[in-house]
C-alpha cells in the first residue's frame, strides 16, 4: 500500500504516490539549482512546470488516476535532465550556431503575436505551412479585394486560433520539442530581444507614443470583436444549458412516471397495450427513449457549461465512450422496435360471411335499425385510431370501436341477405386474417326489422390494427325499406338513391328497391334534390387548363384558374 499526496502543478491538482512525488520534487529542485542566477529563471521554471503538468494530464485516463513513478520517468525522459544541456556556452560564442534539427513533432496552429501586424494570423500560418508570411498576407489581401472571403477568413482565424502566449505554445507553433533545453533557449531569446530593444529605443519617440496611445488601432478593434463574440458565446452557452436541462428533466420525469405506472399497473397505461406489437414492456421503451434523446442533450448541456465555465473539468474519455455506446445501443433498439411496430400494419386481411334473412312473417316494410350496448359506450375523447378500452360483464378487457358501415344493394333473387366483411391489419397475411376473424360483431331479426350492432369488439391481445366491419344488405326488388334514426352515420357511399341525397339524409324518408338497384323515394317532397352526386351529373376537373366545376347538367359551369397571375373565374355555357 503506497501513500498518496495531492500536488498543485501549474494550477492543476494531481494525485501522486509518495515515491513518485519525492522523485519529481528532486527533479524540479535540480532544475531550479541549474537555473540559479540565470536571467528569466522564474519564467523558465514556470514554463517547465506547465509542460510537465500538460504531459501528466495527457497520460491520465481519468481525474482520479494516481501518478506513479512510471509516469514521472516518462516525463523526465521527454523533458531531459539538467546535466544534458548544462555547458559553458561562452566557450563556443565565436563559433557559428548550428541549425536546429527537425524534431519530428507535429506543429500546432497558433497566432504569432511577436511578429504580428494585425492579429498574428499570417505569421502563425508561416510557421504552420512553411510559407513566407509575405505571400500569405498577399493571398489574404487578394481574396479580400476580389471575393471578400479573405476578410471573413482572417476574422474567423483571428477569433478561433489561439495566440502563442506561453513558451510551450511557441515551441509547439514551430514544431520544436518542448523540453528543458528549448524552453531555456526560448526564454533567453525573449530576454535578448528585450535587451536589444531597450538599447536601441528612442526614448523621446517612445514617450510620444505612450502619451498618444499605448495600444494599436488593430488591437482595439480586435478586443471589441473578441468581446462581442464572447458575449454571444456566453448567451449561446446559457441557451444550450436551458435547452439541455429542460429536456433532461422532462425525459427524467417521463421515464419514471411512465415506467412506474406500468410496473404498479396504474390505469392509464392501457393505451400502450392497445398499440404495442413488439411485446416490449413500456419501461424498456421509456428507458431506450430516455437514452436515445437524453444523451445528446446531456452533451448539449455539457457544451453549454464548457462555454460558460472555462476551467470546467472533463468528464473523461471512459465516460464519453460509455455514453456513446449506450446511445448507439438505445438508438439501435428503438429502430428495431420501430420497424417491428410498423410491420404490424404491413398486410390487410379480410374474413367474409353471408347469411340469408328469413323473417317469421311476410314483411311489407323492412325496418333497418342499429343497437348499442350501454356497457360499450365509446367516448370521443379517449382511444387510439377510433378504438377504446372497455370491460365486459366478466371484467375482461376488450377493445371496442364503432367503425361500421353498411350499403344497400339489390338482391339477385327474392330472398334478402346480409354479407359481413371483417378487416384487420397484421405483420403477415395469415396474421391479419386471424385478427379479422377475432372481431366480434352481430345482428338479429326482430319482427319486421333487422337490428345490427353499432359496435365491434375484440380481445385487447389483438391490439389496435385498424379493425373494421363493412356490411352489405341485399334487398329484393320492390321491397319497401324504412331506416331508424340510429342508422345515420353508418350508411356507406355505395348506397344510391334517385334523389341524390347525402347518405345521412336517407334516413328521413321511406324507400323501395328499384329494378336498377337504386333506392326510390316514396315520400320525398316534390323538387327535393341532393347537393352531392354519385351519378356523374356533377364533376370537378383539374388539369393544365385550370379547374372546371360543373354543378349539374341543367346549370352553367364555370372555369376557375389558379396560377402565378392570381385567380381567374369565367362562366361557360354547356353545349
Amino acid at each position: 500500500m503506497n501513500k498518496t499526496v495531492n500536488i498543485n502543478l501549474a494550477n492543476t491538482i494531481f494525485h501522486i504516490d509518495e515515491e513518485a512525488y519525492n522523485k519529481l520534487r528532486r527533479y524540479l529542485e535540480a532544475i531550479k539549482r541549474s537555473f540559479a542566477g540565470t536571467p528569466g529563471s522564474d519564467e523558465i521554471l514556470s514554463d517547465i512546470e506547465a509542460r510537465i503538468s500538460e504531459l501528466f494530464y495527457e497520460k491520465m485516463e481519468n481525474d482520479r488516476q494516481v501518478i506513479t513513478q512510471k509516469e514521472v520517468d516518462e516525463v523526465v525522459a521527454i523533458m531531459g535532465q539538467p546535466e544534458d544541456y548544462m555547458i559553458d556556452e561562452d566557450i563556443f560564442e565565436d563559433e557559428p550556431k548550428p541549425k536546429a534539427k527537425a524534431s519530428g513533432r507535429v506543429k500546432k496552429l497558433y497566432r504569432d503575436i511577436d511578429s504580428k501586424y494585425i492579429g498574428g494570423v499570417c505569421s502563425g500560418l508561416e510557421h504552420y505551412l512553411g510559407l513566407d508570411a509575405l505571400w500569405i498576407r498577399l493571398i489574404f489581401i487578394f481574396l479580400a479585394v476580389f471575393t471578400g472571403f479573405g476578410f471573413i477568413a482572417y476574422i474567423l482565424l483571428w477569433i478561433l486560433v489561439p495566440e502563442a502566449a506561453t513558451t510551450s505554445q511557441k515551441l509547439d507553433m514551430t514544431g520544436e520539442a518542448v523540453n528543458i533545453s528549448n524552453i531555456e533557449r526560448k526564454v533567453k531569446e525573449g530576454f535578448d530581444d528585450v535587451a536589444d530593444k531597450v538599447k536601441n529605443v528612442d526614448y523621446g519617440e517612445m514617450g510620444k507614443k505612450v502619451k498618444s496611445s499605448g495600444r494599436t488601432f488593430f488591437d482595439t478593434i480586435g478586443d471589441i470583436i473578441m468581446f462581442l463574440f464572447k458575449v454571444a458565446g456566453k448567451f449561446i452557452g446559457i441557451l444550450l444549458i436551458i435547452i439541455g436541462a429542460a429536456t433532461l428533466i422532462g425525459l427524467f420525469v417521463g421515464l419514471f412516471t411512465v415506467g412506474i405506472l406500468d410496473i404498479v399497473h396504474i390505469p392509464g397505461v392501457d393505451f400502450y397495450d392497445m398499440v404495442n406489437s413488439t411485446e416490449a414492456p413500456v419501461w424498456l421503451v421509456s428507458l431506450l427513449t430516455f437514452l436515445a434523446i437524453g444523451i445528446p442533450f446531456f452533451f448539449l448541456l455539457y457544451l453549454g457549461l464548457k462555454i460558460l465555465v472555462t476551467n470546467l473539468k472533463s468528464i473523461g474519455n471512459i465516460a464519453k465512450f460509455s455514453l456513446l455506446g449506450l446511445w448507439l445501443i438505445a438508438l439501435i433498439g428503438i429502430i428495431i422496435l420501430g420497424v417491428k411496430q410498423a410491420s404490424a400494419h404491413a398486410y390487410t386481411g379480410s374474413i367474409s360471411e353471408r347469411q340469408e334473412l328469413h323473417f317469421d312473417t311476410v314483411v311489407d316494410t323492412m325496418e333497418i335499425k342499429m343497437r348499442s350496448n350501454e356497457l360499450y359506450e365509446i367516448q370521443d375523447n379517449i382511444g387510439i385510431n377510433g378504438m377504446a378500452v372497455t370491460y365486459n360483464e366478466a371484467g375482461d378487457r376488450l377493445l371496442i370501436s364503432d367503425d361500421i358501415l353498411f350499403d344497400i344493394k339489390k338482391a339477385e333473387d327474392s330472398v334478402a341477405s346480409v354479407k359481413i366483411r371483417k378487416d384487420a391489419n397484421g405483420s403477415s397475411f395469415n396474421e391479419a386474417r386471424e385478427r379479422a376473424g377475432n372481431i366480434q360483431y352481430g345482428f338479429a331479426l326482430a319482427g319486421n326489422a333487422i337490428v345490427m350492432d353499432d359496435f365491434i369488439t375484440t380481445d385487447i391481445a389483438n391490439k389496435v390494427r385498424d379493425q373494421e366491419v363493412r356490411a352489405t344488405l341485399y334487398i329484393p326488388e320492390g321491397q319497401v325499406i324504412k331506416f331508424d334514426t340510429g342508422v345515420k352515420g353508418h350508411i356507406g357511399r355505395s348506397t344510391k338513391n334517385d334523389q341524390n341525397l347525402y347518405r345521412s339524409r336517407i334516413t328521413d324518408y321511406i324507400w323501395v328497391m328499384g329494378k336498377d338497384g337504386e333506392l326510390k323515394c316514396q315520400d320525398c317532397p316534390e323538387g327535393l334534390r341532393g347537393d352531392d352526386s354519385d351519378s356523374g351529373r356533377g364533376r370537378i376537373i383539374i388539369n393544365e387548363d385550370g379547374v372546371d366545376i360543373n354543378l349539374n347538367d341543367e346549370q352553367d359551369s364555370f372555369e376557375m384558374k389558379i396560377d402565378e397571375d392570381g385567380v381567374k373565374i369565367k362562366a361557360k355555357e354547356n353545349n
